[in-house]
């Protein structure tokens, strides 16, 4: 047990006489090792936002989404106005309820409007933006998870008198009533004035995946109830586009559809789509969105995209074993008269070869401790740098990165990082404990 402690001390005293050179030889690890697990955090904070946003959708529920099919975007190549008739009928509700009376809600989404518009309390002027008003049912805000911040949401009572109320998301508050208290302000959508009753929470899908599914940023939404839609606007939306007025005939905007469990999900959608296709041959107007499906694809690619990502950054610690064994090499040539004398006063081959493998396994394990340390602080320091204003001046604002550090990523390198050093290390250790006694005193 000594003389394993004394081959240490001697591997470790070797290193410290040349201290520059160890760090160098070292560096390859201590990037490779900071790579893979800076890689990796990238990945996986990447996996978890997309699942989150995916989750927020709802992971029972079945999207239904009018969409304007490509004939329909060139009917208006010789005249100056058209209406388009696509998506979603009430006759489709009529079946999904019908054929799906197991779902846990069936909630129907009309949008309405051209523009959303507010006069703000001691402004000069109102603030207005597109339309993205919506008549819905009460049951939406448990079927789309959606939280109230201030106030309520839409009530039974709403609907059944149809009352001239809206819930608007968080970024319509912010842009509309910034400084003033939202509620029981009015809000405009086209010519009909609506009484503010609630706020919702921000919903984390702003310039995301879930955004992108959903086809719209839902904190701009404003929800009305379906009565008050169906009484005061008409199914046919116009709208200004590129210097024309053109319009878009949809009775329904969305159907959210619940399964009663993750179990159902795949099965419901199928005959969701069956029910469609009764309708709408090849589904050319309508899309079906199924977030679970989505959620069990996005764990796939990100688990295919981490496996990618760790292999290009371990290419960096392959590089750095090449370094400790060419460092090794040369420093084999340099101690050869050391050797000589050591294998003089008694020292086996196993010795020799003891004592070069402390030192290369000392020098890999050390980058890889640095490199974990390294790794990490990246990890943790690029989305605070990111959000630095010199830095989110040069990016764009629905630009976010964000990490999340695995333990298996600092184990699994830190393993590599010291396996490598010893595979790479052993040539040199054989090297060095063949040389001949003789011929290695008498080396200059």
């Amino acid at each position: 047990m000594m003389f394993l402690l004394e081959i240490v001390r001697l591997g470790l005293n070797n290193l410290r006489l040349h201290k520059l050179r160890s760090i160098l030889t070292s560096l390859g690890i201590i990037l490779g090792v900071a790579a893979v697990i800076v890689m990796v955090a990238i990945g996986e904070g990447n996996k978890q936002a997309a699942l989150r946003q995916i989750q927020a959708l709802g992971a029972t529920n079945i999207i239904v989404r009018s969409i304007k099919p490509p004939e329909s975007t060139n009917m208006g190549g010789e005249a100056r106005s058209f209406v388009a008739e696509y998506g979603l009928k009430r006759a489709d509700l009529r079946r999904v309820k019908e054929f799906m009376p197991d779902a846990l809600h069936i909630v129907p989404l009309k949008a309405i409007g051209s523009e959303i518009s507010a006069i703000v309390p001691n402004a000069t002027r109102s603030a207005r933006m597109t339309s993205q008003a919506f008549g819905v049912t009460p049951e939406l805000a448990e079927a789309a998870n959606l939280r109230i911040a201030r106030g309520r949401y839409l009530t039974s009572e709403d609907l059944a008198s149809a009352m001239p109320v809206a819930v608007i998301g968080h970024e319509v508050s912010r842009t509309f009533f910034r400084l003033v208290d939202p509620l029981g302000q009015d809000i405009r959508i086209d010519e009909d004035t609506f009484r503010i009753v609630g706020v919702l929470e921000p919903v984390g899908l702003a310039g995301g995946t879930g955004s992108t599914l959903v086809g719209r940023d839902l904190n701009f939404d404003v929800h009305i109830p379906m009565t008050t839609a169906e009484r005061k606007f008409g199914d046919t939306i116009f709208r200004r586009e590129s210097g024309a007025f053109s319009g878009n005939e949809v009775q329904l905007e969305e159907i959210y559809i619940v399964a009663t469990s993750t179990e159902d999900v795949i099965t419901t959608a199928q005959r969701a789509r069956r029910i469609m296709e009764s309708g709408h041959p090849a589904l050319s107007d309508v899309q079906i969105i199924v977030p679970w499906e989505l959620l069990e694809n996005a764990k796939r690619t990100t688990r295919a995209m981490n496996m990618l990502l760790t292999s290009i950054a371990a290419i960096s610690l392959l590089i750095g074993g090449i370094g400790i064994m060419n460092i090794m090499l040369a420093s084999v040539t340099e101690r050869t008269r050391e050797i000589g004398i050591r294998r003089a006063l008694g020292a086996t081959r196993q010795h020799i070869t003891a004592q070069f493998l402390v030192e290369t396994g000392s020098l890999s394990a050390a980058g890889g401790v640095i490199g974990i340390g390294l790794g990490i602080g990246i990890s943790v320091g690029l989305p605070l740098l990111l959000d630095l204003p010199m830095i989110r001046r040069l990016v764009t604002s629905a630009f976010r990165l964000e990490t999340q550090v695995t333990t298996w990523s600092i184990v699994a390198s830190f393993l590599v990082a010291a396996l490598v050093g010893l595979i790479f290390g052993i040539y040199p250790a054989v090297v060095a404990s063949r040389k001949d006694p003789v011929v290695a005193l008498r080396h200059d």
